[in-house]
């Protein structure tokens, strides 16, 4: 198959999203499909260079109203566009994030393929994500028309585009590379406890209830230390808050390379993620189940749709300070407590290895084509 992997985002932008295509991009090429990514040009970087990637059209960073960094991209040239579609007679064209505004429809308006969306995200629930939403849902059912096959990577990325369409939506969700993160040899050999964030450093993230949290643990666990790596708009207000609340043993690594990631989560003794909403998965929570570290995760509806049975022990409700704190003295100090979660980890996050979920999109792409094409 010719297959066009369609990312709203700049390819130079870690995230999610972006890792999500580049591991599909990867496992299809694997099985012999010819796959291109179709992604704006980031602005100011012309000589930009992937050898599996079109550029078309630029992007521009916004803060939505979630409080989070987000992109706009569009085509000025719709030329261009039809001068690619007859140059790759893509067989898929299949668009992630496809409301991001406008990349997705201004090439849906031009597509002769089968055109198959796909929803990463959970609709924050505050009264101002509602009034954006309102905005936004015009521009939305205008993309979902050319859209013949939908997809989400949970129930909980689902919920918003499913009240949008009488489409069905299949589930299949992100995936990881198992080999990856799993546990290596520099696992530490002193007995210094830690816990670990990683992950933007804005409201959504939680990581404010995080440092509560910690500073009523750290009052009878005055040894375990806490490494916050990320980097965003609220760094600096938590670093004041960290000095108001007179705690310590707490570092700000900032931004951190993938091989420094991989060390810190097999590394540290809790991972956690106290994301409050905006989480339609997980994959943060995976590279850590993937690593055999303990986690403790946020209440919001994609984490709780990911931490099924034995991984229900890791979501709290972050703005409950003492709960909270609670959490993290039996993750970290219960030694069956420990044992009965990594156990339950180790099985369930194989369900999620790359090649796995490569099968769910082949298969996908294979019967659209039967179907529609």
């Amino acid at each position: 198959m010719k297959i066009g992997l369609v990312c709203p985002y700049t390819i130079n932008k870690h995230g999610g999203v972006l890792e999500v295509i580049l591991a599909l991009q990867e496992g299809l090429s694997q099985r012999g499909h010819d796959v291109k990514i179709i992604t704006p040009m980031p602005r100011g970087d012309k000589d930009i260079e992937h050898p599996d990637a079109i550029f078309i059209g630029t992007s521009t960073d916004i803060r939505s109203p979630s409080h989070t960094t987000g992109q706009i991209s569009s085509i000025s040239d719709n030329e261009k566009v039809d001068e690619i579609f007859k140059k790759e007679k893509f067989d898929v064209l299949h668009f992630h994030e496809p409301w991001v505004p406008f990349l997705s429809r201004q090439l849906l308006q031009r597509s002769h393929a089968v055109n198959i969306g796909t929803f990463h995200s959970k609709t924050p629930e505050t009264v101002v994500s509602r009034t954006y939403l309102k905005v936004v849902t015009p521009y939305l059912k205008s993309v979902m028309k050319y859209l013949q096959v939908l997809t989400a990577v949970s129930d909980s990325g689902a919920e918003y585009a499913a009240s949008l369409t009488e489409l069905p939506i299949t589930i299949i969700p992100n995936g990881i590379d198992l080999d990856k993160y799993k546990k290596r040899s520099m696992r530490k050999k002193d007995t210094e406890k830690t816990i670990l964030y990683i992950g933007r450093l804005e409201k959504r993230k939680g990581a404010k209830h995080l440092l509560r949290a910690f500073q009523v643990f750290s009052q009878d666990n005055p040894d375990v230390k806490l490494l916050i790596a990320g980097d965003g708009p609220e760094r600096e207000k938590l670093e004041m808050l960290t000095e108001d609340l007179k705690i310590h043993n707490v570092s700000f690594l900032g931004y951190i390379s993938e091989e420094l990631k991989l060390q810190l989560l097999s590394e540290a003794d809790i991972f956690c993620s106290p994301a409050l909403y905006g989480e339609s998965f997980g994959i943060v929570l995976l590279e850590a189940m993937a690593t055999g570290t303990v986690t403790i995760a946020g209440n919001n509806s994609g984490y709780a749709d990911l931490m099924q049975g034995i991984g229900a022990l890791s979501i709290v409700n972050p703005e409950d300070t003492q709960e909270f704190a609670r959490r993290l003295q039996l993750m970290l100090h219960e030694p069956k407590v420990r044992k009965l979660w990594q156990d339950w980890a180790a099985g369930y996050v194989a369900q999620f290895e790359n090649p796995i979920i490569v099968d769910q999109y082949e298969a996908l792409y294979e019967d659209s084509l039967k179907q529609y094409g």
